[in-house]
């Protein structure tokens, strides 16, 4: 799966409220704490990365991949699965540090 470049800025809570079965009034909640969560678990993915950790590097994209998922950020989740799947397989070749910031940067357009 190539690289993708999402740009969330434009997020409507009714859309995803609907799809995930909440209250639209729950959505600055919960995007809020996806937000919060998920800037220690890229620090430690980042870490993970740097010291070539794949059990690490698998636990911390499974994490940010099931909270992206679970609030339909679709494009984050499919990213952060590739940089499972390529850890669980120990795959030194796949590009870790390109994914990783394609995520960081898909995050950053999701507002606060």
């Amino acid at each position: 799966m190539p690289i993708l470049n999402p740009d969330y800025s434009s997020l409507n809570y009714e859309e995803i409220s609907a799809a995930i079965g909440l209250k639209v009034k729950h959505m600055p909640m919960l995007i809020g704490s996806f937000l919060e969560e998920s800037e220690t678990i890229m620090g430690s993915l980042s870490d993970a990365i740097d010291a070539k950790n794949y059990a690490d590097i698998k636990s911390h994209a499974h994490s940010i991949k099931g909270s992206a998922g679970n609030l339909k950020f679709n494009e984050i989740y499919e990213m952060a699965k590739e940089i499972e799947l390529s850890a669980t397989a120990t795959d030194e070749n796949f590009d870790y540090k390109a994914y990783f910031d394609a995520i960081k940067e898909a995050i950053s357009t999701i507002p606060q």
